[in-house]
C-alpha cells in the first residue's frame, strides 16, 4: 500500500481491484462478501495512514471517470464520478468560469472523498455547492441519490464519514454559478490578491486569478504533490484545526499571556463560527509546544514549511509516524488543554484510532 499513499506509508493488502463502473463495484463488494472479507475503499490515497501490518481484506481502488453538464440559467450542475482526480475537475470548472471551487484548487486526491470529508480549504468547503452525493449501499447494492441535508455536514465531517462501512460514494452533483464572483473569504488569499493589484475581497480577480493565488499559497507551504518538494511524503494537514468553546479560547488567551507567548491575548489567533464557539489554529498551538518547523525525528519530521504537516523523509515505517503525532497531540493538550483531532483516515488499526 505504500505505493499508493502519499505518505509512501503501510504494508500489504491482502486483496486488490480497481474498478472502472459500477458493475464491477458490485462484483468486487459481492465477491468480497461471499467470503467474509472487509472492505477497504481507496480514493487517491492522500488523506489516509495505513497500519504497518497492511490491510485484510479486499482494497477496491475506485477509478469510475466521468463528467457531466446540466445548465440551468446562471446556475450549473455538475456531476463528477468518484475516480475523477480532483484539482483537474476543479480546472476544469474554472476553466467554463464555474464559481463554487476555485478555493480548493491543489488539493490531492480524487472527487468521491470530499464530501466524506467536507473538504475544505481558503475560505471554501465543498458543502457549500454540493447538491447531491450518489451512493451504493455496501450490503444491499442499492443506488440512491443523498440530498445535501442527509449528508449531515460538518467542518471536515460528514454522515459518510461517521458511517464508513455503509455506503460506496458513486459520483457528487455541484451546483455552480456561470459568471459568478470568485469567493475571496480568507485573509490570507484576500491579502495575496490585494497585493497582486486586486481590491479587498478580491474585487476585479477572475475565477482563473483566484485559483492561481491559492496554487500559489498552497504551493509555498508544501500543500501540492510534487516529486521535487522534500516535503512530499504526508497527507497534507495532519490535524484539524480545533473547535472550541468561548470559555477555552479565553483560558488559552491567558496561558498563552502568562507562558509569554503573546504580549497580548488578542494576540492568539481565532475566528468566530457561526454556531457561537471558536475555531483555534492548530499550526499555532502545535508551534507554541514546542515543535519547529523542519524538526526531525528520524525518519519522520514536521514540514519546513507548514507545522500541522507531518512528513515522512523516506525509509520509516508508519509506528513512527504515529509516534511523532502522539508526541505532537500529547504537547499541545499538556501546554493548552487542547485537544488535536487527526485528519487523515486510519487504516489497518486494530482501534481505528491509534493516536488514542
Amino acid at each position: 500500500m505504500a505505493a499508493r499513499t502519499s505518505l509512501e506509508l503501510g504494508g500489504d493488502a491482502a486483496h486488490f481491484v480497481a474498478v472502472e463502473d459500477v458493475d464491477e463495484l458490485e462484483a468486487a463488494l459481492a465477491w468480497a462478501r461471499a467470503r467474509g472479507l472487509p472492505v477497504t475503499i481507496l480514493g487517491g490515497g492522500s488523506n489516509v495512514v495505513v497500519a504497518d501490518a497492511g490491510l485484510e481484506g479486499l482494497v477496491i481502488a475506485m477509478r469510475l471517470r466521468g463528467v457531466e453538464y446540466l445548465t440551468r440559467g446562471a446556475r450549473v450542475q455538475v456531476n463528477a464520478m468518484a475516480g475523477e482526480p480532483w484539482d483537474s475537475f476543479v480546472a476544469a470548472t474554472v476553466e467554463r468560469d464555474l464559481a463554487g471551487l476555485e478555493c480548493l484548487s491543489g488539493i490531492p486526491g480524487l472527487v468521491g472523498a470530499t464530501p466524506i470529508q467536507n473538504v475544505g480549504a481558503y475560505g471554501q468547503e465543498v458543502s457549500q455547492t454540493i447538491v447531491s452525493v450518489r451512493v451504493m449501499n455496501r450490503e444491499s447494492f442499492e443506488i440512491r441519490d443523498l440530498a445535501a441535508e442527509a449528508c449531515a455536514f460538518r467542518y471536515r465531517d460528514s454522515a459518510l464519514k461517521r458511517r464508513p462501512d455503509r455506503y460506496v460514494v458513486l459520483s457528487v452533483t455541484f451546483g455552480l454559478s456561470l459568471g459568478g464572483p470568485p469567493t475571496v473569504a480568507y485573509a490570507e488569499l484576500d491579502r495575496a490578491l490585494q497585493a497582486h493589484g486586486h481590491g479587498p475581497g478580491g474585487e476585479g480577480a477572475t475565477l482563473a486569478e483566484v485559483r492561481d493565488e491559492v496554487l500559489s499559497l498552497r504551493a509555498g507551504k508544501s500543500m501540492l504533490l510534487s516529486a521535487h518538494d522534500d516535503n512530499r511524503r504526508c497527507a497534507g494537514s495532519f490535524f484539524t484545526n480545533p473547535i472550541v468553546a468561548v470559555a477555552d479560547v479565553e483560558r488559552v488567551r491567558a496561558l498563552a499571556v502568562e507562558q509569554g507567548l503573546v504580549a497580548d491575548g488578542a494576540e492568539l489567533p481565532s475566528y468566530p463560527m457561526a454556531d457561537g464557539r471558536v475555531k483555534l489554529a492548530a499550526g499555532w498551538l502545535v508551534e507554541h509546544a514546542g515543535f519547529s518547523r523542519g524538526q526531525r525525528h528520524g525518519d519522520f519530521g514536521i514540514s519546513t514549511k507548514h507545522a500541522l504537516c507531518l512528513v515522512h523523509h523516506g525509509g520509516g515505517e508508519t509506528a513512527g509516524l504515529i509516534a511523532l503525532a502522539r508526541e505532537v497531540r500529547e504537547a499541545v493538550a499538556d501546554r493548552f488543554g487542547v485537544e488535536l483531532t487527526p485528519e487523515p483516515v486510519f487504516l489497518g488499526f486494530a482501534d481505528g484510532h491509534p493516536l488514542s
